[in-house]
C-alpha cells in the first residue's frame, strides 16, 4: 500500500549553498535505491520541503487586520498578478491543482492580491506557523527550561544512599546544539530528514553536551558514588496518536542515532562514524566503497528495539558522505544510559545497571524535601522556535502542542489544542479557520484558510516580539530551508527580503507512476520599502510532479513568486 507523507517538510529540497553542484549530484544519487519506483518516490518525500523565564509575551489584546479592505470569501483578484506569475502557475504541473492567495499591506490591511482567502487548503509545515505561535505566546520567547537532578534518600560525605532522578522537563535539544555564543545551531537540512531528504548534515555540537554539563554539576557537589540507581522522570506529559514524530520529556539529539558513511578506496569496507555513542546501541555496516561515478545506495535496519543497527549497500569512491539515521525507541532508558555513562566520564559511579528499563518505580510523588545536585538551563524559547521554523522540526512542532498543555496544568498533550485556541482568540482571530490534530502539519484533517495565516503574520508585529518572529523565519536565498533557492544565480528577486515557511505533501500517484503534491504552500513577510512589511500566504493544492527533482521545482516556482511579489512591493506595486 503507498503511504502518502505529509509534510516532513523537502527543507531547501535540495542541499545547501555551502555544496558544489558536483556535491549536489551525488547526494542525490544516494536517494536513487534500486526498488520499485513508488516506493522509491514515497521514501523520497516523506518531508516537507525544509530557570527562570522573564514572563509569556503580554496578553494579547483582539488584533484584527487594521482596515476594513478584506476580499470577500471566494473573491478572486487573479487578473492584477504579473504575466510572469501567471505563467509560472500555468505550468503543467499545475493543470489540476487549485491555488488560493492572500497579500496584505500589514499596516493598513489593503488587500493587495486575493484568491480564495477564506477556503481551507491543506497547509503542509506551514501549520507551524499557527502551533508554534500558540507555545510562543504561552511561554514567552524568554522562557528557558531548567532540566533537574534531584537526590533522593541521604548523604553520608561523597557517597549519596538512594537515587538520582533527572527530571524530563520538555526541553527540545539538552544542549545538542547549543553553540557557544548560546544560540542553537542548525543545518539548511537538518539531521532529522537524512533518510528522506538529500544533503542533510550534522551540526557540529555535541549531541550529549548537556548531560555531561549535568554530570560535572553531580561531581561538583561532592557527590562521588550513588550507591541506588538512576531514573529519568518522564511523567510531565503523555502523547497521543495523532503526534508523529511522538514528543518525549526527555530529548536526546532528537531522539535518534546518527549513523554517517564515507567511502575508502573501491572494493574496501566504507568507513562508519556515529554519534551519541551510549549503551546497550551498537551499529555494524557492511557498506562497501564501489568505483567513483558507481552507485551509492545505503539502507538501514534495526532489532526490534532499536538497539543493534545495521548498514548496509554501496557508495561510490567520489560521493560525500552520506547521513542515515535510526530512532531511539525507548527515549527514557537512553538517556538514563546516557546520564550514567556522563557520570562516569565526570567520576561518579552509579551502582546500578547501566542498560536495561527505566526503573521508574523509584520516582517519588513529590520532590519535595529532597535535594537539587544539578541542572541544566536551556537557550531561550525563541531559539527553540527559530530552528523549528528554520528547518521545519517536526518534533519540536508537536512538542509545542504538549508545552501548551502542560501550561495548563494537564499531562495529555490534546489538552494543548484548547490553549492554542483561546490564544487565536484572544488574538482576534477566528479558530474555526483551521482544523489541526498536530503541531508540524501532518495529518490528514489539517487545513488552513489563507486569511487566518495572515492574521497570524500580523499578529506578531504588533508584539515586542515583530522582528524576533519574522527572523525566526527561513530567508529567501539566505538561510534555513531556502538557502539554497538563489544557488548560482546572479539575480535572485527578493533575496534577503523575503521571510517564508514553506510547506510540502507529497506521496507516490501510482496510477501514473509521479508523485502526487497534495500541497505546496508558503506564508511569511515581504519587504515592501521604508521599513513596511506585506504578509503573504500562498498554496496549491493538488499539483503533481514526475519525480523528487520536479518536486523541489514546485518549491523553486512558490520562492520566484515570492521574490517576484516582494519586487512589486517595493516599487509600490
Amino acid at each position: 500500500m503507498l503511504r502518502n507523507h505529509r509534510n516532513d517538510q523537502l527543507p531547501g529540497a535540495r542541499p545547501g549553498p555551502v555544496e558544489s553542484a558536483r556535491q549536489a549530484r551525488q547526494a542525490r544519487q544516494a536517494r536513487r535505491p534500486r526498488r520499485t519506483w513508488a516506493a522509491a518516490l514515497v521514501s523520497a518525500v516523506a518531508l516537507a520541503v525544509t530557570a527562570a523565564a522573564a514572563g509569556p509575551a503580554a496578553p494579547a489584546a483582539p488584533h484584527p487586520l487594521p482596515g476594513a479592505a478584506h476580499a470577500r470569501p471566494g473573491a478572486a483578484h487573479g487578473d492584477e498578478l504579473s504575466p510572469d506569475i501567471r505563467a509560472i502557475m500555468a505550468k503543467p504541473a499545475y493543470r489540476h491543482a487549485q491555488w488560493g492567495w492572500l497579500e496584505l499591506d500589514d499596516s493598513t490591511g489593503r488587500v493587495i492580491h486575493s484568491q480564495y482567502p477564506d477556503q481551507f487548503f491543506i497547509p503542509g509545515s506551514t501549520a507551524k506557523l499557527v502551533s508554534v505561535s500558540g507555545a510562543w505566546h504561552t511561554l514567552g520567547s524568554n522562557h528557558r527550561f531548567t532540566t533537574p537532578v534531584q537526590a533522593l534518600g541521604h548523604r553520608h560525605g561523597s557517597v549519596l544512599d538512594g537515587s538520582l532522578v533527572l527530571v524530563g522537563e520538555g526541553d527540545l535539544t539538552m544542549g545538542g546544539r547549543t553553540a557557544p555564543d548560546g544560540t542553537v545551531s542548525y543545518t539548511p537540512i537538518d539531521h532529522t530528514y537524512a533518510n528522506d531528504v538529500p544533503g542533510a548534515t550534522l551540526t557540529p555540537e555535541n549531541p550529549l553536551a548537556g548531560l555531561d554539563r549535568i554530570a560535572r554539576q553531580v561531581r561538583r557537589s561532592g557527590i562521588t558514588q550513588v550507591h541506588g540507581d538512576l531514573a529519568v522522570d518522564d511523567r510531565l506529559f503523555t502523547s497521543f496518536d495523532g503526534l508523529d514524530p511522538t514528543p518525549t520529556p526527555l530529548i536526546v539529539n532528537d531522539n535518534v542515532i546518527d549513523l554517517l558513511t564515507a567511502p575508502t578506496a573501491p572494493g574496501r569496507p566504507a568507513r562508519l562514524s556515529w554519534r551519541p555513542q551510549v549503551a546497550p546501541y551498537r551499529v555494524t555496516s557492511t557498506v562497501r566503497t564501489v568505483a567513483a561515478g558507481g552507485t551509492t545506495d545505503i539502507e538501514v535496519s534495526a532489532s526490534p528495539d532499536g538497539t543493534r543497527i545495521t548498514l548496509s549497500g554501496t557508495i561510490a569512491a567520489d560521493a560525500q558522505p552520506v547521513l542515515r539515521n535510526s530512532p531511539v525507541h525507548d527515549p527514557a532508558a537512553f538517556g538514563r544510559t546516557a546520564l550514567i555513562e556522563a557520570l562516569a566520564r565526570a567520576g561518579v559511579t552509579v551502582g546500578a545497571r547501566p542498560t536495561g528499563p527505566n526503573p521508574t518505580s523509584v520516582l517519588p510523588d513529590s520532590y519535595r524535601g529532597t535535594q537539587r545536585v544539578a541542572a541544566y538551563v536551556s537557550p531561550v524559547f525563541s531559539q527553540y522556535t527559530k530552528l523549528i521554523f528554520k528547518v521545519s522540526h517536526n518534533l519540536g512542532a508537536n512538542l509545542s502542542i504538549c508545552l501548551m498543555a502542560v501550561s495548563a496544568g494537564s499531562h495529555r498533550c490534546e489538552d494543548g489544542f484548547p490553549v492554542l485556541r483561546d490564544f487565536l482568540v484572544r488574538a482576534g482571530i477566528d479558530p474555526t479557520q483551521a482544523q489541526l490534530l498536530d503541531g508540524r502539519g501532518g495529518n490528514p484533517v489539517d487545513r488552513v484558510t489563507p486569511r487566518l495565516e495572515n492574521e497570524i503574520l500580523h499578529y506578531w508585529q504588533g508584539t515586542p516580539d515583530a522582528d524576533l518572529f519574522r527572523e525566526a523565519q527561513p530567508i529567501l536565498g539566505v538561510d534555513g530551508s531556502l538557502a539554497s533557492v538563489c544557488e548560482g544565480q546572479p539575480v535572485c528577486p527578493g533575496r534577503g527580503k523575503v521571510w517564508a515557511k514553506p510547506g510540502t505533501v507529497a506521496g507516490g500517484d501510482a496510477l501514473n507512476e509521479r508523485l502526487a503534491i497534495g500541497a505546496q504552500t508558503m506564508g511569511g513577510y515581504l519587504a515592501a520599502g521604508h521599513g513596511r512589511l506585506r504578509t503573504i500566504y500562498l498554496a496549491v493544492n493538488g499539483a503533481s510532479a514526475p519525480d523528487i527533482e520536479g518536486a523541489i521545482g514546485l518549491i523553486d516556482d512558490q520562492a520566484r513568486i515570492l521574490g517576484i511579489l516582494q519586487q512589486q512591493a517595493e516599487a509600490g506595486r
